[in-house]
């Protein structure tokens, strides 16, 4: 976590958490999502715009953490923005020498190899669960083809309590109330 985040907490201690405005994609791409976007639906059918300011999504994935019921967040300052996910906290890019890096640039080395009902592939690591980018499913092809991953059959609707993660934040908060009229 950044400095600069530690010491704004230390200042800031009680500001109250953010949901449903940040969703992370099954391609590791961020995306804010106003109330307008979250009014038309949940993350992913109601995506909202997306991120390409490098430096702020260096900022996130610096402080991106997850908290002790499996809730993935990004560290605003004083402010926890939970994170919407489409398909896991994770999503992972291979090397062409079947190395493996997370969408935020971290290097880990898989645990396992899981592989859900429509073909997608997850390797888990030391870091959680993540899911193999969609241009990168030659490589992993690959990897399982010459016996270095060995896929394990799973429902994806299992995942997030196998792993302990939490798929919505916002979708356990309580509704908002509705705008004076």
């Amino acid at each position: 976590m950044d400095d600069i985040v530690k010491q704004a907490l230390a200042k800031w201690p009680n500001v109250p958490h953010c949901y449903g405005w940040l969703g992370l994609d099954a391609r590791g791409n961020w995306y804010l999502r106003d109330d307008r976007t979250q009014a038309t639906g949940p993350f992913p059918v109601a995506k909202g715009s997306l991120l390409q300011h490098e430096k702020l999504i260096d900022f996130i994935q610096r402080n991106y953490e997850h908290d002790a019921q499996g809730q993935w967040f990004f560290q605003n300052g004083p402010q926890r923005v939970y994170v919407e996910l489409e398909a896991a906290p994770w999503i992972w890019r291979l090397g062409g020498d079947f190395s493996v890096n997370s969408h935020s640039g971290l290097a880990v080395e898989p645990s396992a190899c899981l592989l859900d009902e429509e073909g997608k592939l997850y390797l888990v690591a030391p870091i959680g669960l993540g899911l193999i980018h969609t241009q990168d499913t030659g490589l992993a092809a690959e990897a399982v083809e010459q016996g270095r991953w060995v896929p394990e059959n799973v429902r994806a609707a299992d995942l997030p309590a196998r792993f302990g993660h939490v798929m919505s934040p916002a979708a356990s908060q309580p509704a908002k109330p509705a705008a004076p009229g």
